[in-house]
């Protein structure tokens, strides 16, 4: 106990913690809010809508951004204090991902019709939704290039600041939207809020010019194309083709079982991302520097070992006491049309506490570049993923959807471990220690 009491005093990873919670709780809170609003006004059909837009936009927006976000965050941690290096870091992420997302607006707003078919089905015509979406789609890039610069920078608290104010304005125009227009608010709302936090942004833009004037067409290199391109090709493997995946998913429990049940099971995939949101946004705002300084198997073990001990015993509490007060929890989120959602939280929990174990091993392919590891255990994970959820569902219904996480992350985090076996368990070198 007495380590354990040090280690939450002195260690860093703690320190982020509560530095990461202030915005964890505004963003769960806003969730919370647009849940209830579209569980009351607009109801499970269209929670199931707005999901496959939801998962669209994040398929989309990461093709926009090409995953530079964590390329941007691993080099400029690594070479912050080098001016010339860092203005062709700057320079060459900013232009290649402005092309991108040029590409990915123009394909989105010339083909609206046939993207609402594809996520809506030809019974609906959101199309000028997706066009809506093309529009806004560039200032979201511009706001995740910042935020990766200033998440690069370790700049943390002034972070943080920006995604609070920018949560609580989207929250405003949501429930505002979904108020006055109901499911056309709501799917508006979806594809506008992310891209309104760059109004914030810009004013930290504004007052760090000596950066913006480091990004020059001029000081563009190749070579720096050749670095970032694995985390374009990671990310369209994984932030691209798993959305597009579930969008699948969600369409196929809309055949089977009706457009009802998959706003059931969209309903626990976003109770499961509040809960989850906490544990994510502290791997990405430490793991993921943290690992890229490590040069060595001992260093890697000690902090994979160390939020197992300190960290993973309380989400198991938290995940039991989810459980328990499950309930409580979709009375409170949603309205008693989602009864049926209280039967899905087992599976799902157990699923997202192995996910957890895995995602923060695996965050060692992101920091150390290990590209070819990475695209296999996704398109594995991402494949598995699926067929598990086709066969289950056939068989459990709705439910099957939410076994087939837990067998699918089961089954990704025993090839993680067979990966990273000798780092994690084998015998460490004199050259290690």
């Amino acid at each position: 106990m007495k380590k354990l009491l040090e280690y939450i005093n002195n260690k860093v990873l703690i320190k982020v913690v509560w530095l990461n919670s202030a915005t964890v709780i505004t963003k769960i809170t806003t969730g919370f809010l647009t849940t209830k609003f579209i569980a009351v006004f607009i109801g499970a059909e269209g929670l199931a809508l707005i999901g496959n837009l939801r998962n669209f936009l994040t398929a989309i927006q990461s093709f926009a951004t090409l995953g530079l976000y964590n390329g941007i965050v691993k080099y400029i941690g690594e070479f912050k204090n080098n001016a010339s290096k860092l203005s062709e870091i700057l320079s060459t992420s900013y232009y290649i991902g402005f092309l991108a997302t040029i590409i990915a607006s123009f394909f989105s707003y010339y083909n609206a019709k046939w993207i609402n078919d594809l996520i809506f089905s030809t019974q609906y015509d959101f199309a000028y939704v997706i066009k809506i979406m093309a529009l806004a789609l560039p200032f979201y890039s511009l706001n995740m290039f910042s935020f990766s610069i200033m998440n690069g920078f370790t700049k943390y608290k002034f972070l943080l600041i920006l995604n609070v104010v920018g949560q609580i304005l989207g929250l405003c125009v949501t429930l505002l939207l979904i108020w006055q227009n109901n499911i056309d608010g709501a799917l508006i709302s979806v594809v506008i809020a992310p891209s309104l936090i760059f109004l914030i942004t810009l004013v930290g833009i504004l007052n760090r010019r000596s950066l913006s004037s480091s990004i020059k067409a001029g000081n563009i290199n190749l070579a720096w194309i050749k670095k970032f391109s694995p985390f374009a090709l990671m990310a369209l493997v994984s932030v691209v083709a798993l959305p597009l995946v579930i969008i699948a998913i969600r369409n196929y429990i809309i055949t089977s079982e009706g457009m009802k049940d998959a706003g059931f099971w969209e309903a626990m995939n976003r109770i499961s991302s509040y809960y989850l949101m906490f544990l994510n946004s502290l791997m990405v705002l430490y793991f993921l520097p943290r690992f890229a300084e490590i040069d060595n198997k001992k260093e890697f073990r000690r902090e994979i070992f160390s939020f197992y001990k300190t960290i993973m015993p309380i989400v198991a509490l938290g995940f039991i006491a989810i459980y328990l007060l499950k309930p409580l929890i979709v009375t409170l989120l949603l309205t008693n049309e989602f009864e049926t959602v209280q039967e899905l939280f087992g599976w799902q929990l157990l699923g997202d506490f192995v996910k957890v174990l895995s995602v923060v091993i695996a965050y060692q392919f992101i920091a150390k570049k290990m590209f070819l590891h990475y695209i296999i255990t996704e398109i594995f994970l991402i494949g598995i993923l699926y067929l598990t959820s086709i066969y289950f569902i056939d068989i459990y219904g709705v439910k099957g959807a939410n076994i087939a996480h837990f067998v699918s992350y089961l089954m990704y985090y025993i090839i993680i471990l067979l990966i990273f076996g000798n780092s994690l368990f084998g015998i460490l070198s004199e050259d290690h220690e």
